[in-house]
Formats: structure tokens, C-alpha cells, sequence
């Protein structure tokens, strides 16, 4: 385990598209390595051809209710599993492609769900876009509080 270990999160909910099966079982195994809890909801089989709405509402739903979960959703590109997950009100989902972008939209932004192109991003920076995700607070001050009011 590692200091950056972020303790407040309850649970990471992971899916992804036919496309993103790789990645997904790689990021699996290296944040379970380090000490997160992850549920994988799917798919396992990148031969298998599956729509990325339906297996980005399997993360949705699981995190409703839960504050202090957060998903990770994977496509071939990322904008389709982004585009699904924002659709859903308790969700606040930015695709990313490096690390500084991760740790910012978090920081600022509050998001909860981090969306990942498997054919736009190699599973190293992957990993550490995920782990910036994960490890950075959001800055509740009361301007980006009142922002996150104006978008709910």
C-alpha cells in the first residue's frame, strides 16, 4: 500500500466496452495491488461485442446513493462512455488522457467518474490518470460548491 492511498473512497466501479477489456483488467490488477476496492461489472471478453451505454449504467447505478464511490469506465475512445455517464444526475464524468487533466477535473470539478479511451491512452499513463483521479481532493470552496448546485 501506498501513502497516496485514498481511505475516503467506498468502492470503485469498473466496466468496460468490448474495445477496453484490456485495460480494464490491467487497471484492476495494479489498484488492486495497491489496496482499492474495485467491483468489476464487465465485460471480460473483448470478442464479445457490448454497448458502452449499457455497461456505463452497470457503474451509474451501483454508484446512486453512494457519495464517496467512483467509477471508471472504458471505451476504444472514451467520449461514448463519458457521454453516458453524464447523462445521469449523480454523476459528474470527464474523459481524460494524462495525469495533470485527471488531478484538475477532480480538484476542481468534482468528478466521480474518470472515462478512458483504451486506443487513445497506453495503460502506464492510464494508470497514472486513474491513480491522480483517485488520490485528489475536490476543493469545496464555495464557489465551485455553488458551481456543482448550478449543474445538479
Amino acid at each position: 500500500m501506498t501513502d497516496s492511498l485514498n481511505r475516503d473512497i467506498s468502492k470503485i466501479y469498473v466496466s468496460s466496452d468490448h474495445g477496453g477489456v484490456g485495460l480494464k483488467l490491467y487497471l484492476i490488477e495494479m489498484l488492486s495491488a495497491i489496496g482499492y476496492g474495485l467491483e468489476d461489472l464487465g465485460v471480460d471478453d473483448p470478442n464479445i461485442r457490448a454497448d458502452f451505454p449499457e455497461i456505463t449504467k452497470r457503474v451509474t447505478d451501483k454508484m446512486l446513493g453512494d457519495e464517496k464511490s467512483r467509477g471508471i469506465v472504458i471505451c476504444k475512445h472514451g467520449g461514448g462512455v463519458e457521454i453516458a455517464a453524464n447523462r445521469f444526475r449523480h454523476i459528474r464524468a470527464t474523459r481524460v488522457s494524462n495525469p495533470s487533466q485527471a488531478r484538475e477535473d477532480r480538484f476542481h470539478d468534482d468528478t466521480n467518474v474518470i472515462a478512458l479511451g483504451a486506443e487513445e491512452i497506453d495503460a502506464e499513463m492510464a494508470l497514472l490518470s486513474v491513480r491522480a483521479f483517485l488520490e485528489t481532493p475536490f476543493d469545496a470552496i464555495p464557489r465551485r460548491i455553488a458551481r456543482l448546485k448550478m449543474i445538479s
